[in-house]
């Protein structure tokens, strides 16, 4: 599947969530559901993927992101009042860390 039409299919899938679950939930709630729906339209996904931070060939740290789909894009989900530059810079850093090219940062808060 190409990158636009992934990324159309999971912020498809972010807006049904939403409009089911509506805002005020933890973000794990919006996770599992998320999940749920990319189950439905037979989208490979991980949940809490543990991706590997190198430096010059050596792991110096590990961190986990919400969910990782189909092994080319990075979602990171949140559920705050408003989305601030360091929500940004972690999407940015995990994508550089994991040479992903497409994260979606997406806030499921009113």
């Amino acid at each position: 599947m190409k990158d636009k039409q992934l990324s159309e299919k999971v912020i498809g899938a972010a807006f049904d969530v939403y409009n089911q679950l509506g805002f005020g939930f933890l973000e794990s709630v919006y996770e599992k559901a998320l999940s749920i729906e990319l189950n439905k339209i037979e989208i490979a996904h991980q949940i809490k993927s543990p991706i590997e931070v190198y430096y010059h060939q050596q792991i110096v740290g590990q961190f986990i992101c919400d969910l990782l789909v189909e092994q080319s894009l990075i979602l990171e989900i949140k559920s705050v009042t408003q989305l601030l530059v360091a929500h940004e810079v972690q999407l940015v850093n995990y994508l550089t860390a994991t040479k992903t090219n497409i994260g979606l940062l997406i806030n499921l808060a009113q």
